[in-house]
């Protein structure tokens, strides 16, 4: 029985088979955890998501931001560009049936026993594991609810960056939604910085990589994570796993087992996207 991590797919849907081949995964006794970002710039959106979906209970996932972006241009409300490589999925017989689904996914994954936390792009370091557990709930909740195309007119934005427990209503739900889903560099005192998109060396002081802000979540708990493709998987310090190593950019596919922490990597085999983002 193995525990296996998968970085971003992206829509990679013959990358993911052919890593997946590599551990022999058997979905009767094994468990697929993935960092999000299922969909999207790769060529077989749709080939992910009725796979993914029809792994049942071996499969635990967070949604990632081009996940909650395809949610927001199935309700309308975002535009189907032709870097997002979507039209297939969105134009499927059975697309309602999927984003249905994708849309009553999470976007935490906590483990108690592994100790391990999986969130897209981390977890906000001024947050403790019950309050990031709490807003979890809270994303979770409102996008299984018909209210849902609400909360996904309203999450685009940077503001606020800071978290307080006084947030409320829809600010506390864009905060959170970026702190899972957008975040990589901080300021000094946790407050979210959403601009800088470089590999930490390059980044304008006093900016810092989540990962490297003291927080009470990760001296209990490792922590995986995807999103931030130009880390290239390195670069985190111990009990910290970036997984996006930027299949879809042409990068890799990469894999963690984790009962031994072995690592499994697979080439992208196809004509790479033009941009990330």
């Amino acid at each position: 029985m193995a525990t296996l991590l998968v970085g971003d797919v992206h829509g990679c849907f013959n990358e993911l088979q052919a890593l997946l081949s590599q551990a022999d995964f058997n979905p009767q006794y094994d468990t697929l955890w993935l960092t999000g970002d299922l969909v999207a710039r790769g060529p077989d959106s749709l080939k992910v998501l009725r796979y993914v979906r029809s792994l049942g209970d071996s499969v635990r996932l967070t949604l990632g931001n081009h996940d909650l972006h395809l949610l927001a241009i199935f309700a309308g409300i975002s535009r189907n560009k032709p870097k997002d490589n979507l039209s297939e999925l969105l134009e499927a017989p059975d697309a309602d049936e999927l984003i249905n689904w994708l849309r009553r996914q999470p976007v935490l994954q906590v483990d108690e026993e592994k100790a391990l936390v999986m969130g897209h792009a981390g977890i906000s370091p001024q947050w403790d594991i019950d309050t990031a557990k709490r807003c979890a709930r809270e994303i979770e909740a409102i996008l299984s609810s018909d209210s849902y195309p609400l909360f996904l007119d309203s999450m685009y934005g940077d503001l606020p960056n800071c978290w307080s427990d006084e947030l409320s209503g829809l600010p506390r739900l864009r905060y959170a939604t970026n702190a899972l889903t957008r975040m990589r560099f901080c300021y000094p005192n946790g407050c979210l910085d959403m601009i800088c998109k470089d590999v930490p060396k390059k980044a304008p002081a006093p900016l810092k990589p989540w990962f490297d802000i003291t927080s009470t979540i990760t001296e209990k708990y490792s922590i995986a994570f995807g999103h931030w493709a130009s880390l290239e998987g390195k670069g985190a310090p111990e009990g910290i796993y970036p997984l996006d190593t930027g299949c879809c950019w042409g990068g890799e596919l990469t894999m963690l087992r984790w009962e031994d922490k072995q690592y499994f990597r697979q080439a992208y085999l196809g004509q790479e996207a033009d941009a990330e983002s």
